[in-house]
């Protein structure tokens, strides 16, 4: 669990031996951890409100969908959505409860393959697993099988509000990236708070490996600035591999089938091409899709053959193309 306050370093920015030790530790745990995750795709927008979570879960369980074992990490810390979108209504308690259930089976199942000659040999395997994953923190993991990590279940209810300074969500952060236990995964999906600051900035330096950026944006000109933003940020960083997904682009007429552009004809693929990034489409808006969290699940669990189901598949599969 992220420790309050972590990320001061004493005084003046000078780390203590045993800061220093529990840095390389952290370290050396982020490195194991991601190291069994094959691809990362970090999920962003320039402002809030264009639907990037909604995106970041879609996409996550469209490729657990098409039998690609995945995982997603909410790194908002502020406002931890991705739960309530994929149906998991876990808070402290119950996530508590859930670790000593994981870390069980866990130590069981090995165990299993074990030979004890005595107790205490029996006691000193369990201890060393104690040992093992005393900082490892499992990812609940949904009905479809999509391994999930967020903020959301740390607090005790959804109405505690999250009043942290920069040092404080910044080692939050890094502890819930270092410290989440994946195991092997074909995709990692990280679904950034929007912005430049210091939660995005921090999941860029602690992911440099990542294999794309997408960012989210809407057909308007406030969030398609925001977005320009956002791409010079990600550049400075020396990743090269950014896509763009137009988000609320059209909506189709249920009586005539007809689409419309309500906020004005999208020039998402033109955005793109003046920025140089890739473009991987557009979604339509769509009230089965902001109705889909009071339904514990995202479109594409609910239904494949909807419209924006389709348009995901179509999505995920340029991204597996273009960066993959």
């Amino acid at each position: 669990m992220p420790e309050h306050g972590h990320g001061h370093h004493g005084h003046g920015g000078q780390m203590t031996p045993e800061q220093q030790r529990q840095m390389i530790e952290q370290e050396l745990r982020l490195a194991k951890n991601l190291g069994q995750i094959k691809h990362k795709i970090v999920v962003m927008s320039g402002k809030g409100g264009v639907g990037k979570s909604t995106v970041a879960a879609n996409i996550a369980e469209t490729l657990q969908g098409l039998g690609y074992s995945t995982g997603i990490l909410d790194a908002d810390i502020h406002g931890p959505n991705i739960p309530k979108m994929l149906g998991l209504e876990i808070y402290e308690n119950e996530f508590n409860q859930y670790q000593f259930d994981t870390f069980k089976e866990i130590t069981e199942n090995a165990m299993a393959k074990e030979t004890f000659e005595s107790e205490d040999e029996k006691a000193e395997f369990i201890k060393a697993k104690q040992q093992e994953y005393s900082h490892s923190m499992f990812p609940v993991v949904t009905s479809s099988g999509l391994k999930v990590m967020s903020m959301a279940f740390l607090i005790d209810n959804i109405d505690r509000p999250i009043i942290w300074r920069g040092p404080q969500k910044t080692g939050a952060i890094k502890q819930l990236i270092s410290d989440a236990y994946w195991g092997p995964l074909d995709f990692l999906i990280i679904d950034n708070p929007p912005g430049t600051g210091d939660e995005p900035l921090t999941v860029l330096q602690t992911i440099p490996d990542a294999d794309a950026v997408i960012m989210v944006t809407t057909p308007n000109v406030v969030s398609q600035e925001d977005v320009l933003k956002c791409v010079k940020m990600v550049e400075m960083m020396n990743i090269k591999q950014i896509g763009l997904i137009e988000n609320m682009a059209y909506y189709i007429c249920p009586h005539c089938d007809e689409k419309l552009h309500i906020f004005g004809e999208g020039n998402g693929e033109k955005f793109a091409d003046e920025m140089e990034i890739e473009y991987l489409g557009d979604l339509p808006i769509e009230e089965a899709v902001s109705n889909s969290p009071n339904n514990e699940a995202t479109i594409s669990t609910l239904n494949p053959d909807d419209e924006v189901s389709k348009r995901f598949k179509e999505i995920v599969e340029e991204i597996i193309e273009k960066f993959c």
